[in-house]
């Protein structure tokens, strides 16, 4: 497989491997050798051209410090070659071997209180320190110069899930190595200074090497400025650490295609060098896992977010990973997928970017943390319902893949993501407020139960084929941008600003020009003269949810009981809304509309929604944070004069529905994501790829029923 120069990172980027990626995880270092070749021949038998390698077995690799053995996967190589079945290797950084630890003992993280990490599970190792690279460009030097002719292995994926069991570090080689980072960053200690406040709480130093790690546990708060700048710094590490690899990857052999697998978004800048480095993203989907963070309508629903989100990084991927069965480690367990549910997942996947996908695992481990976590096959060698489906699947992708490669996903309604720096300026402050992703969480669910398509997109990137763009609360607005939204708004687009976008800037400091800030306010037509929090909006169910990767708050930030009473109400059309966390005074321009009004208390009659019309389109700002009332009211509005229609009308509950499209073709995703059957009578007609019936309007879909009509 020839190598092409991948385009610069757009949500709209394809990929171009001149086929679909279809295989698993295989882990023949887990099983007797007199499994493989009945493994390689099934695999072949369901249609499979990939499996993943070697990326927890360095201590196979490299024995003992400077003797390497590649035999196994050697002949596992040759095996699956010998049925068709070509290989992605790994890095195995994820796993240090014993030796390695135990010899350098620097290596190992720390956490936040003081306490070294030790042998035993994964990701322990620091990725922060200079002697743990050293011993990760050996091994990628080792097995590059293995593998560089060997015409079987045809890719790399680096290291594995980076930063996924743990991204910080406060080891002293990371304390070190932030230090170095700094004076690099700002030179001179007066510069730093200044960007982080040092006259406040007598925060200056005298100099780089007095700079330690912020700790959270420390009495008082942090500087938002030092937690923003170590959370950059995490990411330049983690981005050196890849970088490492790939350079003795593509030296080897530059026509290798070289990715890495995300778990968990966390300290990772993707549109940097990190996403920059690679020829694509990947990114593992566990759809049963994310009911955890569920935000209304069960894990369909935030197994979109999440590939949408996903999307937005480097537009379209591979799963590396694709949920097979049940799965588990200690401290946690999934839902099982039921029958079909296993095929839809994954078609899902599809429809929202996916160019290859690789079911998790081909067959579950009998020993170690994740002896429940299901395969393709059960642990008794035997092929059931799971081997069916994947079959399926790939019979699926047999009928689809000559249409579906080279399309892009198609988004109406775009969400301003995939910004580091504004994921980390939440964190730094957070208030007890709702972060930019859980308030824009609002408006990707109303536009998945309405059939709009919907997605996510950074300023940066291509806007001229999205129809409204919505910025969820941006604290840090770069001046750069505001040129790229007013052309945007001039051609005929949508802008709609959240309330306390523009109130900081890079240092976390807040400009003496009044929010949303030079650009945005003569764009928008509107200061914001006074902010204040109101009562929480119980019936939204925002508060008292957990986890971090999608940047949700803490739940124990919140208002007091006695702050219940003091609600802000505001009109919307001709109805009245609760106002959700935040209340903003507007001043207002002659030229501006009001769309809202606050209805209540001191501010009654002021602005709370307004609209300007600029060229042939209109910015819209929204002074105060959503709820479901409010998106609503406001996707009433807007979709209607910004023709925005969704892709199915009178779409059923439960169904969902994607397009993805190229020059001539289009491609309607339509996956009954419920356990009984719906009936839809408002599709276009078309020819439904996988079973080859004309479509004529109306479409029966069973129980996880699944249809791609070309149209």
């Amino acid at each position: 497989m020839k190598r092409t120069q991948p385009a610069p990172l757009s949500v709209w980027r394809t990929l171009n491997l001149g086929d679909f990626l279809l295989g698993a995880p295989h882990y023949p270092e887990h099983v007797d050798e007199s499994y493989w070749l009945r493994d390689a021949q099934r695999m072949a038998a369901a249609g499979f051209n990939v499996v993943r390698l070697g990326e927890f077995a360095w201590h196979i690799m490299e024995p003992h410090e400077g003797r390497f053995d590649f035999s196994l996967f050697d002949k596992a190589i040759d095996v699956l070659a010998a049925e068709g079945i070509k290989t992605i290797f790994c890095t195995p950084t994820a796993t240090p071997p014993r030796w390695l630890t135990a010899t350098y003992p620097e290596v190992l993280r720390v956490d936040e209180r003081g306490r070294m990490a030790s042998h035993g599970s994964r990701q322990h190792a620091d990725t922060a320190s200079p002697a743990y690279r050293m011993h990760s460009r050996r091994i990628t030097r080792a097995l590059a110069d293995h593998y560089k002719t060997n015409p079987h292995v045809i890719g790399w994926q680096t290291d594995n899930e980076l930063n996924t069991t743990a991204s910080t570090s406060y080891s002293d080689a990371a304390e070190r190595e932030f230090q170095r980072w700094l004076r690099d960053k700002y030179q001179k200690i007066e510069a730093l200074n200044f960007a982080w406040g040092g006259h406040f709480w007598a925060l200056a130093y005298d100099s780089f090497d007095q700079v330690p790690l912020p700790r959270k546990d420390n009495p008082g708060f942090p500087a938002p400025a030092h937690l923003q700048d170590y959370h950059r710094f995490l990411a330049h590490a983690t981005a050196a650490f890849q970088h490492d690899q790939v350079e003795i990857l593509r030296r080897a052999n530059p026509d290798w295609f070289i990715f890495h697998n995300l778990g968990r978004l966390e300290d990772i800048d993707f549109r940097g060098q990190f996403g920059q480095d690679l020829d694509f993203l990947g990114f593992d989907i566990y759809p049963m896992l994310y009911d955890e963070m569920r935000r209304g309508g069960g894990h369909p629903v935030t197994q979109a977010l999440h590939l949408d989100i996903c999307r937005a990084y480097s537009g379209n991927f591979i799963v590396p990973e694709q949920a097979s069965g049940f799965g588990s480690q200690p401290g946690f367990s999934t839902m099982t997928p039921e029958p079909g549910e296993m095929r839809r997942m994954a078609l899902s996947s599809v429809a929202r970017g996916a160019d290859g996908l690789l079911f998790f695992r081909w067959r579950p481990a009998h020993f170690g943390a994740e002896i429940y976590w299901m395969g393709i096959i059960d642990h008794d060698d035997v092929p059931r319902r799971r081997y069916q489906e994947v079959m399926r699947f790939a019979e699926d992708i047999s009928r689809i893949k000559q249409n579906l490669l080279g399309t892009t996903v198609r988004m109406d309604v775009a969400i301003a993501g995939a910004d580091f720096d504004n994921q980390e300026a939440y964190r730094t402050y957070p208030m007890g407020m709702p972060s930019p992703l859980e308030d824009a969480i609002l408006l990707h669910r109303h536009c998945y139960s309405k059939g709009i398509a919907c997605g996510f997109i950074h300023p940066e990137d291509d806007l001229s084929r999205i129809k409204l763009l919505y910025v969820p609360h941006w604290v840090m607005w770069k001046p750069e941008w505001n040129e790229r939204v007013k052309t945007f708004v001039e051609n005929g687009g949508t802008l709609v600003i959240g309330a306390m976008t523009g109130t900081r800037d890079e240092n976390n400091h807040i400009p003496t020009e009044l929010a949303p800030g030079p650009g945005l306010s003569e764009l928008c037509g509107i200061r914001v003269e006074e902010f204040g929090r109101v009562a929480e909006p119980g019936a939204d169910g925002l508060f008292g949810l957990h986890g971090t990767e999608f940047g949700f708050h803490n739940p124990a930030e919140r208002l007091p009981a006695s702050s219940a009473e003091r609600r802000y109400r505001f009109t919307l059309g001709n109805r009245e809304h609760d106002a959700a966390h935040l209340y903003e005074l507007l001043d207002v321009d002659a030229d501006v509309e009001l769309l809202g009004r606050w209805s209540n208390r001191f501010a009654s009659g002021r602005a709370a929604i307004t609209s300007r019309k600029v060229g042939k389109g209109r910015a819209v700002y929204v002074g105060t944070y959503l709820t479901e009332s409010l998106v609503e009211g406001l996707a009433d509005q807007l979709c209607a004069s910004g023709n925005i229609t969704p892709l199915v009308e009178d779409l059923p509950a439960g169904v969902e529905v994607t397009l993805r499209e190229a020059a001539g073709r289009r491609l309607l995703f339509v996956l009954n994501t419920e356990d009984g059957t719906v009936e839809l009578s408002s599709l276009p007609s078309g020819v439904d790829l996988l079973t080859g019936k004309t479509i004529d309007r109306s479409l029966s879909l069973g129980p996880h029923g699944c249809a791609v009509i070309r149209f």
